[in-house]
């Protein structure tokens, strides 16, 4: 039986990552100057505060890079707060699963007050029972302490809880440490969507797809009526 499910939340519950990606463009956009072609796949590799001089170098800002970075930060939180909109699905795959008794809970990468906003503007929040941060948690989705906190909070092993993930690393991490890996298609985020689809327990390009899975596996991820006859 499955007794838990762990969502991540950009690329997977929420509809955000295309600003992640193009967090440089947006801010010059804003600021009514015309970003050269590429800028997104040059700011890709960079830190936050790298891309903040590199703004600044390159398009002779008059901001110091602590006031280009604060600015990228507001207009990140701006988006949160007011834009991002949950994927397709989002809501009536949560509802399914409730149905189902699952308990649900979010495991991120983004600051708590950022998404906490978006959730609940969107409808979301009530779903889950709880947020994890990487931030809080103190180490990355590199390591599997975010879910194995999750799954303990459920109170569910690892083998009795679904982990949803679009980034390949993550995937790789909770699969590795016993979780059920869901891979999940986000159009803006991971490039190695075979290794997504090779790595998850399942591969689903939309979100309502799910369901369906869940209704004719009868063997593995739950206990159908035609497996408990």
């Amino acid at each position: 039986m499955i007794r838990g499910a762990i969502f991540d939340l950009d690329g997977v519950l929420l509809d955000s990552m295309a600003v992640w990606n193009d967090l440089g463009v947006r801010y010059l956009k804003k600021r009514d100057i015309e970003p050269e072609d590429g800028l997104s796949q040059i700011l890709f590799s960079m830190s936050m505060e790298q891309g903040a001089d590199y703004l600044k170098a390159q398009y002779y800002l008059p901001d110091t890079p602590q006031e280009i970075l604060a600015g990228i930060e507001q207009m990140i939180r701006d988006f949160y707060f007011y834009e991002v909109q949950p994927k397709e699905g989002a809501e009536e795959l949560l509802e399914f699963l409730q149905e189902q008794k699952v308990k649900m809970i979010a495991a991120t990468s983004s600051p708590r007050e950022h998404v906490t906003k978006a959730l609940q503007r969107t409808g979301l929040y009530d779903y889950l029972q709880q947020i994890y941060t990487t931030g809080e948690v103190g180490v990355s989705k590199h390591e599997p302490r975010i879910y194995q906190l999750a799954a303990e909070s459920l109170g569910a092993k690892p083998e009795e809880t679904l982990v949803f993930e679009d980034s390949l690393y993550a995937l790789k991490t909770a699969k590795k440490a016993g979780f059920r890996a869901i891979g999940v298609y986000d159009a803006d985020g991971e490039t190695d969507q075979e290794g997504v689809r090779q790595t998850g327990e399942v591969y689903i390009t939309s979100l309502s797809e799910f369901r369906q899975y869940w209704m004719e596996v009868d063997d593995g991820i739950i206990e159908t009526d035609h497996a408990s006859e």
